[in-house]
């Protein structure tokens, strides 16, 4: 225990050593410079006689200018041997040159200081958002303990095999994705739903890469091989997500392209024209310096990194907050469309209802109620409908057993015939009874719940009906909705539309639609599409819903965990299966359009007024580098706020 700790306290004393190094390597030049900087100007003031000599005088900043020059320069002219002339490093060290040119060797020291100091701050900015959104995703561990013979071997979760079984402790995080081999865990999966709740699962349940072991060690065979687990999957999308534009994005770097070259003739004619005008007219007091000076001040000033840099960071940072949550956005052209959303249709079924029917009553007619259950139970036991399932849950909670079934057959689309303890039963809709020519009760036919009916040896012998249930937050997340200004919300099923009305009433939904089949919910979309000014989002479980979904101009599936159809067929993924993060997404998409508003029109129109001010002679050197490096700085940290909002 002893020597484990001594190895804990070496490794944290050698990342600690490790970092004062980084940060040494790091912040050398800048510090340097910025005394040769600081004692330049000192001398100058003092007029020391060994410093008044103007070749001392050059090549003391100079000296201080190479350590954050040369980096810029080397930049500069790489970029060149690419053809990319015109850049934040070409406009930095004209600037600087330009200076030197004119004598004015501090402020060219200082373009490239405080330049230099600026990029570095807006690196640790950008490193910290990319930090968040990789301590968030990234959390896959690096070794794993794997039974080969009996014996338990480490190894890295890329060697494990599938149908092999790993060994995870309490408070490690599970490495590959699963099935459970004790009878019973809880783990906590925070990392894939962006949810504290523990989640419970039984023997031969799956389990998934990145949740914790919570409790005792368990034991787990894996399933799929390490590169085709959820987490990895997961964090495939995020990083994909980057490469996916938004608009505002793809215009910026448009923008640029065009703004950079015609910023460097602007301030070409700055210093050309006047020239001009003096050659016309004799009169006009025209001095090269002061003019030249203007335009490198036009130069600086008119650098367009603040607009690059914060733009897709505003984005990024946006789609780490929406991950955080458990909402995961497939590209910033995602989290642009979905600020554009007027109406919201959602899927009945698995969306904004469980899934999971339950049996509210059950009516025998000339046989015991329990007799009645152990019989349709026992026909339903092997069948994996949901409906099937929840009348064994039944079954098994009222102490029921299942008779022995000798024979079973299916009828698709009717239910289920078989022989239970030599007697003929018939379990399965209405018109499984109506097609045998046996008589079922009139006041069925009109009944709203989901019907199962039961015949023995060619008579009715009674029935269950049964009843999805709403989600815990489906209420509330059409008033989240409502409170976004989304009024034009919408359900669809392919229930009776009976009782698709009563879910609708409960709800507060306006339109809803039932009795319908996937196709008939596709047609329903491009009418709806087809409103001009209509921007719809769709909002389906992920698994049938993939036609309307596309179709949609933003795909939203409730994803769950480990449901890889989901995935892939929607442009956005919410991991938590909760309705009312529909809204969340929503906001954090608004949220992030904002932030990137503020950004543009904020650095653009600081720009325009000190570019002004800069042609007309009001502004300096130093007034153009602290306008370009703070309101580039400024923006950053507008883009990364977003990671801390809560929402």
């Amino acid at each position: 225990m002893e020597s484990k700790c001594q190895c804990c306290c070496s490794h944290t004393h050698s990342q600690s050593k490790e970092k004062e190094k980084s940060i040494i390597k790091k912040w050398w030049a800048p510090v340097l410079s910025g005394v040769f900087l600081l004692l330049g100007i000192i001398f100058q003031h003092q007029e020391w006689t060994w410093f008044v000599n103007p070749v001392i005088e050059f090549l003391w900043f100079l000296i201080g200018f190479l350590p954050v020059g040369l980096p810029v320069m080397r930049e500069a002219w790489e970029s060149i041997l690419q053809k990319d002339w015109f850049n934040e490093f070409s406009l930095m060290a004209l600037a600087s040159l330009g200076a030197f040119y004119i004598g004015e060797y501090p402020e060219a020291l200082a373009v490239m200081l405080l330049y230099s100091i600026g990029e570095m701050l807006q690196d640790k900015a950008v490193n910290q958002a990319s930090r968040n959104i990789k301590d968030l995703l990234d959390v896959r561990p690096e070794q794993v303990d794997v039974y080969r013979k009996g014996v338990l071997s480490t190894v890295s979760p890329r060697e494990v095999n599938v149908g092999e079984v790993i060994e995870v402790k309490p408070g490690e995080r599970v490495p590959l994705d699963g099935s459970l081999q004790n009878p019973y865990a809880v783990f906590d999966t925070s990392a894939l739903t962006g949810e504290s709740m523990p989640r419970n699962v039984s023997e031969g349940g799956e389990v998934l890469a990145g949740m914790i072991v919570s409790g005792q060690a368990v034991r787990i065979q894996v399933t799929k091989p390490y590169d085709h687990s959820t987490l990895a999957r997961i964090l495939t999308l995020v990083q994909d997500a980057a490469e996916r534009k938004a608009p505002a994005e793809l215009f910026i770097r448009k923008f640029a392209r065009i703004y950079t070259p015609i910023v460097v003739l602007l301030a070409f004619l700055i210093v050309a024209l006047p020239a001009l005008v003096a050659a016309v007219h004799p009169e006009f007091d025209y001095v090269f310096n002061d003019w030249l000076y203007r335009g490198l001040v036009f130069l600086v000033i008119s650098c367009p990194c603040a607009l690059v840099i914060s733009i897709p960071l505003g984005y990024f940072g946006g789609i780490g907050a929406a991950s955080r949550t458990g909402i995961l956005f497939k590209g910033s052209n995602y989290l642009d469309a979905i600020t554009r959303i007027n109406a919201v249709v959602f899927d009945k079924t698995g969306t904004l209802t469980t899934g999971s029917f339950r049996v509210t009553s059950i009516q025998a007619t000339d046989i015991p109620e329990d007799e009645l259950l152990s019989l349709v139970a026992s026909v339903e036991k092997k069948s994996t409908h949901s409906v099937a399932q929840a009348i064994v849950h039944y079954a098994s909670g009222r102490g029921v057993k299942p008779a022995i079934v000798t024979s079973l057959n299916e009828l698709a689309g009717y239910g289920l015939e078989a022989e239970v303890e030599h007697h003929q039963v018939l379990v399965g809709n209405i018109r499984l009874l109506t097609d045998r020519q046996i008589a079922v009760p009139e006041e069925l036919a009109d009944c709203v719940a989901t019907v199962v009916v039961c015949a023995v040896d060619g008579k009715y012998a009674g029935q269950l009906l049964l009843s999805d249930t709403l989600k815990e937050d489906a209420v509330d997340a059409i008033k989240k909705l409502k409170a976004l200004k989304i009024d034009n919300i919408q359900m669809l099923s392919g229930d009776k539309q009976e009782i698709v009305n009563i879910f609708a009433k409960e709800l507060g939904i306006d339109k809803a639609y039932g009795d319908l089949l996937p196709e008939d919910k596709a047609v329903h979309l491009e009418q709806l599409n087809s409103v001009p000014g209509m921007s719809v989002a769709f909002v389906g479980d992920g698994m049938n819903d993939a036609p309307v979904l596309a179709l949609s101009d933003v795909g939203i599936a409730m994803g769950g965990l480990g449901s890889d159809a989901a995935i892939e067929s929607a442009d956005v993924v919410i991991q938590t299966d909760q309705p009312s993060k529909v809204a969340t997404a929503i906001s954090i998409g608004r949220a992030t359009r904002r932030i990137v508003m503020q950004n543009i029109v904020g650095a653009i129109t600081v720009k325009v007024l000190v570019l002004l001010a800069g042609a007309c002679g009001f502004a300096t050197l130093w007034a153009a580098v602290f306008a370009d490096v703070g309101v580039a700085l400024l923006v950053v940290l507008n883009s990364v706020r977003i990671l801390r909002k809560k929402f």
